[in-house]
């Protein structure tokens, strides 16, 4: 693991501390946090975010600041419901929290899960 994705699991980890049924894995070519054993997020080696969102929600929340279509390598298109964050935006704690807000309401949306 690289220096900003071990300090973006750090913020991950301290904000998701009261989710029941949470593990992490490597998955997508980061380290994945899953809650219910459905990935929500995963830290990127850059210090990025790769979320996992809801598909009708796919293109209002892709103009959010840093903001792209997520690529399974280059070119490939994950399709709606993936989402990678750049690093530069979720610097500050308010737009992090944000994405995990969006994350988690797909997980629950997806397994039943308590808000």
């Amino acid at each position: 693991m690289t220096p900003a994705q071990d300090a973006l699991l750090e913020r991950l980890r301290d904000r998701l501390a009261e989710e029941p049924v949470i593990r992490e894995v490597s998955m997508f070519g980061g380290r994945s946090i899953m809650i219910n054993e459905k990935m929500i997020l995963s830290a990127s080696k850059d210090g990025g975010l790769l979320v996992r969102v809801d598909a009708d929600r796919h293109r209002e929340l892709l103009e959010r600041p840093g903001a792209t279509q997520a690529e399974m390598g280059s070119g490939r298109d994950m399709g709606p419901g993936w989402i990678q964050v750049a690093a530069a935006a979720i610097d500050g704690d308010e737009a992090l929290s944000g994405w995990i807000a969006v994350a988690l309401e797909q997980n629950r949306a997806v397994t039943g899960g308590a808000p």
